[in-house]
């Protein structure tokens, strides 16, 4: 009996460590107890940033006899778009708005003083476009071969001033076989009008053998639009004579150095004058081609063709002496300036 009591309380003492474990680890409760806690005890939910994008509010319909387009069902094709809120809006002219005003906070006034700044600022104004400059151009000098004698022409001009007021000076002739058959000085006033256009104005001067005028001259010169350089001229000589002249060229650059000019000069009289063998109309016409290589930017040689034509009663004038009144040259010559 002893024995069997001893044998009982050793079982007990055996079993009841794996007892107390298995307390220790309750058995979790099923799937369908497990319930998620009210929304007052969940943790707040983001609110969305001031900045983000709205959402966009697309109009649900879509005009009269329009489908939806492929790949847009729910949003309307973007004919549909109502632009009547732009339609009131009208478009701001570029090159319109008048300039800024020059700044007056001159800084270093309050340190050194504005006499003592005031030369420095005169300076720096010259010296940004204020300054007065010079240029000679050679356009022509050249000699022209054609059938009978041959003959030499220049054409050029020289300036001197600044953005707005120039002096300036022209001269062009021609002359064969030791004669001068035509020459002229010009020497004008020149006042810029516009960003590519000079109004001038002044005297000019024939130099050539036989008669001689002197001329009130009014012209103007620039560049037109598609870079044609333009010149055109009124002369009204000491004798109450009146003639007009329109000049046009255009630099056809075929490579960096290669430049093919087309070349046209108009001339025209008021009235007809037996003395200059001048008719009345449209008196001549000079066309000429040329073909330069610049060597520098400063010096370009070049050949050409040019083609003279007379009209009216100066070609008349120039048959009765024995003359063509049409005649093509062959010419060499040189471009330069400095």
């Amino acid at each position: 009996m002893s024995r069997l009591v001893c044998l009982t309380a050793l079982g007990l003492a055996l079993a009841t460590p794996a007892f107390a474990q298995h307390q220790a680890h309750p058995t979790p409760a099923p799937a369908a107890a497990l319930k998620p806690k009210p929304v007052s005890e969940t943790a707040p939910q983001a609110e969305p940033e001031e900045d983000a994008m709205p959402a966009m509010d697309w109009p649900t319909e879509l005009p009269p006899g329009e489908a939806p387009k492929e790949g847009m069902e729910g949003m309307p094709a973007m004919e549909g778009m109502d632009h009547s809120a732009h339609a009131g809006m009208e478009e701001e002219e570029v090159g319109t708005e008048p300039p800024p005003a020059a700044p007056s906070d001159n800084a270093a006034d309050a340190i050194f003083g504005a006499a003592a700044m005031r030369p420095s600022r005169d300076q720096l104004r010259e010296e940004h476009g204020g300054s007065n400059s010079w240029m000679v151009l050679i356009d022509q000098a050249e000699w022209r071969v054609r059938d009978g004698d041959d003959a030499y022409a220049w054409n050029g001009e020289a300036w001197y001033g600044g953005d707005y007021n120039r002096l300036v000076v022209k001269s062009e002739g021609e002359g064969a076989s030791g004669d001068l058959e035509k020459a002229e000085v010009q020497l004008l006033y020149s006042r810029a009008i516009s960003p590519y256009f000079d109004l001038q104005a002044g005297l000019r001067q024939d130099l050539q053998d036989g008669p001689r005028r002197t001329y009130a001259t009014v012209g103007f010169e620039g560049l037109a639009p598609y870079w044609f350089e333009t010149e055109g001229a009124l002369f009204l000589s000491n004798k109450g004579e009146a003639f007009a002249r329109l000049e046009g060229s255009y630099d056809l650059r075929l490579t960096q150095r290669l430049v093919l000019q087309p070349r046209a000069e108009l001339n025209l009289s008021a009235q007809d004058i037996p003395e200059l063998e001048l008719g009345s109309g449209v008196t001549d016409l000079e066309l000429g081609l040329r073909l330069r290589y610049q060597v520098t930017r400063q010096f370009a040689p070049y050949v050409g063709v040019t083609y003279d034509r007379k009209f009216g009663g100066t070609a008349d004038y120039a048959k009765s002496l024995g003359e063509d009144d049409q005649e093509t040259s062959f010419v060499i010559g040189v471009r330069a300036w400095f």
